[in-house]
C-alpha cells in the first residue's frame, strides 16, 4: 500500500509540472517502484499472501469474506488496473526524453496519475478488508481486565 500511497501524494504537484519535468521524473524518480527493483516484488508478494491467506481461511466463514474482499480488491490493483492503465503509460513514457515529450503526453499524465490513484483505494480497501477478516473472529483469546478495572 505504501508504493500506491506515494504516489496518491505526489499526484497534487505533478500535474502541474510540465512536459520535460514530467517525462525526467517519470523515467528517474520510479525505476525501483516497477520489476526489477523492490517494489514489484512487494507488489506481487502483497497479492500472493493475500491469496493464499484466502485458501487458509477458507473453513472459517466471516474471515474468508473479508480476506476474499481484500484478494480481490488486491487483484483488481495488481495486475488488474496496472496492466490496462498503468503499464502502458510506462511503455510511452520509457521512450520518451525531455527534448522529445511525447504530443499526448498530458493525456498520457492524467491516465497514469489517475489510475495510481484507483490503485491506492483498492489497495486500501484491500488492506482494510484483510484487517477486518482479523478483527470479525481474532484467532486469540480476548485479553483479560487489568487488575483494578471497573466492570
Amino acid at each position: 500500500m505504501g508504493l500506491e500511497f506515494a504516489h496518491a501524494l505526489e499526484m497534487p504537484a505533478k500535474l502541474q509540472y510540465d512536459g520535460a519535468l514530467y517525462i525526467t521524473l517519470q523515467n528517474s524518480l520510479y525505476r525501483y517502484f516497477g520489476a526489477p527493483g523492490p517494489g514489484a516484488f512487494v507488489t506481487v508478494g502483497a497479492v500472493l499472501a493475500a491469496i493464499a491467506l484466502a485458501v487458509l481461511v477458507r473453513k472459517h466463514r466471516e474471515p474468508f469474506r473479508w480476506t476474499l474482499t481484500g484478494a480481490l480488491c488486491l487483484l483488481i490493483a495488481f495486475p488488474l488496473t496496472f496492466f490496462l492503465q498503468i503499464e502502458p503509460v510506462n511503455v510511452v513514457i520509457e521512450q520518451a526524453n525531455p527534448e522529445a515529450v511525447p504530443a499526448n503526453w498530458e493525456q498520457l499524465r492524467h491516465q497514469w496519475e489517475f489510475a495510481h490513484a484507483i490503485n491506492f483505494l483498492f489497495t486500501l480497501a484491500g488492506f482494510s478488508a484483510l484487517l477486518m477478516s482479523v478483527l470479525v473472529n481474532p484467532p486469540f483469546p480476548p485479553l483479560p481486565a487489568y487488575p483494578g478495572a471497573k466492570s
